[in-house]
């Protein structure tokens, strides 16, 4: 069950696999699996580096900072959720600009928004039987 004034969201099955990602909130960390060979970042988790080959790979903070690649303002009510309209953005990570993920942009205007503004990751905790799930919702970054 969702903490009050948290919007209902389907929430991911936690595994070894990702359980880093979703729960890294919790220390304020937005985290990834990264190659130890050549330093590649692998998102989504796989057990194999796409660039070298390498096995070795384990769970790296990023500095949670990404920029807007593209976003769009929804304003159709598909389940409960988040309060309309909201926006649906893809962001890329500064540390590796191939790392994108899709989330929602929050704190900011929808008039306001521009491809390519600096953002950085806030969390948004969600309480699971399965274990507490953290977010990463990006908001502008006024410090960039």
């Amino acid at each position: 069950m969702a903490e009050t004034g948290v919007p209902f969201r389907v929430l991911p099955r936690l595994d070894d696999r990702n359980r880093a990602f979703w729960t890294g909130g919790a220390q304020g960390e937005l985290r990834f699996w990264r190659c130890q060979a050549c330093g590649y970042y692998v998102h989504p988790p796989q057990p194999i580096c796409p660039e070298c080959l390498s096995k070795d790979l384990a769970v790296e903070a990023v500095s949670g900072r990404a920029t807007l690649a593209t976003y769009t303002v929804n304003h159709q009510p598909w389940m409960p959720g988040p309060e309309l309209p909201y926006v649906v953005g893809i962001v890329e990570i500064v540390e590796q600009p191939s790392v994108r993920l899709m989330t929602n942009i929050v704190n900011c205007p929808h008039d306001e928004l521009e491809i390519g503004m600096p953002l950085r990751v806030v969390f948004e905790h969600h309480e699971d039987p399965d274990g507490d799930v953290y977010l990463p919702l990006f908001e502008p970054d006024g410090d960039r």
